[in-house]
């Protein structure tokens, strides 16, 4: 689908007695770091599994809408019935379902939506959703978001949350599910090319999904997963944290709203040390920096060794830390503790008096990776930033989620590396190499 995908849509319904008391469940996510925007769900008295499904795609497409009109959205379902049918691809023939696909239709402009199926067991959020729905509906109540339960199952929404790329985009979670769906569907691909869903519009129609379906999905496993063909010169990002300056050994709070400070005489060492190991690998053939002072330092010192210029490019700058810069983690924790206490627990929390908090980093970071992937495509790419937008690129590519940004150790001058390749997919061959300052 062409354009970036705004939302990501995951519905579901059940039935406990097909028909029998049923609801509904439907989140939205915010596909660059897998938070939660909406949630949605209800008991609809007697209904079958399929109507509880439509209803829970309705009230996720309404759900988006209400966020924004314009957004493109990704829906992902674990009922192949209703992704296939709201895809174009099989025949709307029950009686029930027809009124509610168009219903579903009218909510969005066709151009703007696309559908996934993904396992049951990945749409586990929608899932405890509807349960706590038909649980509310047995006890005469409506259900409230207060007393869900679901958010124990965001960590996985999170890991899932980026959409399919369209072209070189490298993030993982997409990826990665899209081989595991080929395996299972006993085809494979180099680095993920999505599998499709198995046709079976010949062998059912609108019967329940839940009775057909999965025998269908799973019909092919006997067959010997392989590695699909080539995918050519994977664009490479060689991933630099400049050299040390004078605050980087007392660990003070560094970002783009702060002093802006030079490379330290250590830091100048580092960056002439980083220079003479690339100039050796014979790899780089590009030099991109942040605009900041010690990253446009270290990226000249590398480039002069390398014989190459430098481009600078805004989009690697690192986070603003507001009223943060220049302190301590010690400091910050004493003058702002709520504040920074609602920066560790959320990735959409930004520091104190107005910083980037980590969701807004990832949508520009995320956005200057595809940018800089389109116009260095199968070439190696040497990016010299800074922490942030090095773990950022790093968690993408892996599809880890945004509390693992707490979990990587980046020294400075360090050298890690990812391979963007063509289907999508992306590979982290390094991280914190620190070989060349030994």
């Amino acid at each position: 689908m062409p354009g970036l995908v705004r939302f990501v849509v995951e519905a579901d319904g059940g039935s406990r007695g097909n028909p029998g008391p049923a609801g509904y469940g439907a989140v939205v996510l915010d596909p660059a770091t897998g938070e939660t925007l909406a949630e949605r769900a209800e008991s609809i008295g007697v209904a079958t599994n399929n109507v509880a499904e439509y209803r829970g795609l309705i009230a996720g497409l309404r759900a988006a809408r209400e966020l924004d009109a314009d957004a493109r959205v990704l829906v992902r379902m674990d009922s192949k019935l209703v992704v296939e049918q709201m895809s174009g691809r099989w025949k709307i023939k029950h009686p029930d379902m027809k009124p509610l696909a168009a219903e579903a239709a009218k909510i969005l402009p066709r151009a703007q939506v696309t559908y996934e199926w993904i396992p049951r067991e990945r749409n586990k959020h929608a899932d405890r959703l509807a349960n706590e729905a038909m649980d509310a509906g047995k006890r005469g109540e409506r259900w409230e978001p207060s007393g869900s339960t679901a958010v124990f199952d965001r960590g996985a929404a999170r890991a899932l949350a980026t959409p399919p790329p369209s072209g070189p985009v490298g993030d993982a979670a997409a990826g990665a599910a899209a081989v595991r769906a080929a395996l299972a569907a006993g085809t494979g691909a180099r680095g993920g090319a999505a599998a499709q869903p198995a046709r079976a519009d010949t062998l059912f129609g609108d019967e329940d999904e839940d009775t057909g379906a999965d025998a269908v999905a799973g019909a092919d496993t006997a067959a010997a997963p392989g590695w699909g063909p080539d995918m050519g010169a994977p664009a490479t990002f060689v991933l630099l944290r400049h050299g040390e300056t004078a605050l980087t050994p007392q660990k003070r709070f560094s970002g783009s709203g702060g002093s802006d400070p030079e490379l330290s005489p250590a830091g100048r060492r580092q960056a002439a040390a980083v220079a003479e190991s690339l100039a050796a690998r014979r790899t780089v053939q590009t030099v991109v920096s942040s605009p900041l002072r010690r990253c446009r330092e270290t990226a000249q010192a590398v480039a002069d060794r390398l014989g190459l210029t430098v481009t600078v490019e805004e989009g690697l700058r690192e986070v603003d830390f507001g009223a943060w810069e220049g302190l301590t983690f010690a400091e910050v924790r004493e003058r702002f503790p709520d504040d920074l206490q609602a920066w560790l627990d959320s990735p959409r929390a930004a520091p104190t008096g107005g910083g980037e908090s980590f969701a807004a980093a990832t949508r520009r970071i995320s956005a200057t990776r595809d940018r800089l992937l389109a116009a260095h495509a199968g070439r190696t790419t040497l990016l010299v930033t800074h922490v942030t937008p090095v773990k950022i690129l790093v968690r993408l590519a892996l599809g880890a989620p945004p509390e693992s940004l707490f979990r990587m150790e980046l020294s400075a001058a360090s050298v890690s590396e990812v391979a963007y390749y063509a289907d999508g997919n992306a590979s982290v061959r390094l991280l914190n190499d620190t070989s060349h300052l030994r």
